[in-house]
């Protein structure tokens, strides 16, 4: 068994029984990167500066406890908790926004009582929509 092979089953030993990474902890991650970039434009003297490295050191060791934590159930808690509240909401809202805009046979209308998307077919000139849900009128061009 090879140096290499050694060192990852060791890594293996040592992560077993514990967290890992998740999306709550991809997203702290991806979240401090982001910042450190901002951070990058920003001169290191300023208090703005000052506060982003803060924010971006907590989010890493954020991340990084979670990642060894051994209490599972809190941490699938939150994680499904964070899934739940933003993860499926702005996926879901994203993926939406770019099937719409693939979609070149119908025109989209969200209601501006209850917030439902309704699809209607395009080119039918100006035309009154009645929202499924609440029953709300809107009135748009196709």
């Amino acid at each position: 068994m090879g140096l290499w092979q050694k060192f990852i089953n060791g890594v293996s030993r040592f992560m077993y029984g514990r967290n890992g990474y998740d999306q709550l902890s991809l997203a702290l991650l991806w979240t401090a990167v982001v910042l450190n970039v901002v951070r990058l434009f920003l001169s290191v003297d300023s208090v703005v500066g000052l506060v982003l490295n803060f924010i971006t050191t907590v989010l890493l060791i954020l991340a990084l406890l979670r990642m060894f934590s051994r209490n599972l159930p809190q941490r699938r808690a939150e994680n499904a908790w964070f899934l739940q509240k933003i993860w499926w909401p702005v996926k879901g809202r994203l993926g939406g926004i770019r099937r719409q805009s693939q979609d070149k046979d119908h025109k989209y209308f969200t209601c501006p009582g209850c917030g439902a998307i309704c699809r209607v077919p395009r080119g039918k000139g100006k035309i009154v929509i009645t929202c499924p849900r609440c029953g709300r009128q809107i009135h748009g061009k196709s």
